[in-house]
């Protein structure tokens, strides 16, 4: 209505309101009136914007592959944005005059597609399609680092390489080369079980083995100490036996020494009594036959009397002519 126009823009949107050459107002959020025929509003979006990407570049070893990720990024300097690219709207705040803000995803993507075919072109295929995270994380460092990022007047928030792949022939030759790995792999695998089976069997019967040497050792051990048991008990009773044989043989010497004590003192009592006798038959030897006879006769019985009587007379038979003998004294003599 005669030109006068209402904006209210998001507090996403930085509004800069142009009138007749110069800045009227800017902010985020804003809301007011203004007048078409000379005014110009620029909107800059403020929120965080994802750009995906898709470029094919080559590794060290001159093997194409195809790099797919997205970045996000946010603008952080809508003046300076706005002095390089054309962010004017018309009535609303989303309704762009020029193709300037796609620009600017695509000058991103562009960078992030030089600073990563510096890293791709450092690496052989074989670790490039598996350095995902790690040229994610270089890409993000150099992006904040380039001062081209700077001068657009934006901030990288995130970049994520999502995959690397390579071509379809080498494609099929790393997954035939992975795929003979993981057989020899799983042959290696059957080869380590058999030999681990024939190991654990080898150790089990060496275990075995080791545990009848041990019961064999036990017993010879066993049958050592029996032996020793024995041949000490054996030495005991020998000494036993030697100490009793000792002692039987001390006691027979004693009994030997005491029997030659005891010949001694018979032979020196003997002696003694032969001298006894000899002394006191020694003056019975100086007498004669008849004195001795007397000298029996003063102690002999009537018995012995009429013995040595008779005897008497037999021995002076000649000189007697008869002699008569009665019975009575033959009784007497033959009497108890």
């Amino acid at each position: 209505m005669l030109g006068i126009h209402y904006l209210k823009a998001s507090p996403t949107a930085y509004i800069i309101h142009y009138q007749n050459g110069k800045i009227r107002r800017s902010g985020a959020g804003l809301a007011f009136f203004y007048y078409k025929p000379s005014s110009a509003i620029v909107a800059i979006p403020l929120n965080s914007a994802d750009v995906p990407f898709i470029f094919n570049e080559t590794t060290a070893d001159f093997q194409p592959v195809t790099v797919q990720g997205q970045l996000t990024y946010r603008i952080n300097d809508p003046q300076n944005v706005a002095n390089l690219l054309d962010y004017s709207v018309e009535n609303t705040v989303n309704n762009y005059r020029s193709e300037d803000p796609e620009k600017l995803a695509l000058r991103l993507v562009n960078l992030a597609q030089n600073l990563t075919r510096v890293q791709v072109q450092q690496m052989p295929l074989r670790q490039a399609v598996h350095a995902a995270d790690e040229i994610s994380a270089a890409l993000l460092a150099a992006l904040r680092e380039n001062p081209a990022a700077s001068e657009l007047g934006v901030e990288i928030l995130v970049v994520s390489v999502q995959a690397i792949r390579p071509a379809p022939d080498s494609a099929r030759a790393l997954e035939a080369e992975a795929r003979e790995a993981l057989l020899r792999q799983a042959d290696l695998a059957v080869y380590d079980r058999r030999n681990a089976a024939v190991e654990q069997e080898r150790r089990i019967k060496e275990n075995e083995l080791n545990t009848e040497i041990a019961v064999e050792t036990k017993k010879r051990q066993i049958r050592e100490t029996k032996v020793e048991a024995d041949l000490a008990v054996e030495a005991k009773e020998q000494q036993v036996r030697q100490a009793r044989l000792e002692g039987e043989i001390s006691l027979e010497q004693e009994r030997a020494r005491l029997v030659e004590a005891r010949v001694e003192n018979a032979h020196a009592e003997a002696d003694v009594q032969a001298y006894a006798v000899e002394a006191s038959l020694r003056p019975l030897r100086e007498l004669d036959s008849e004195m001795l006879q007397l000298l029996a006769l003063q102690s002999a019985e009537p018995r012995r009397m009429v013995s040595l009587a008779l005897q008497e007379m037999a021995r002076n038979a000649g000189k007697i002519g008869n002699l008569n003998i009665s019975p009575d004294v033959l009784e007497m003599l033959m009497d108890k």
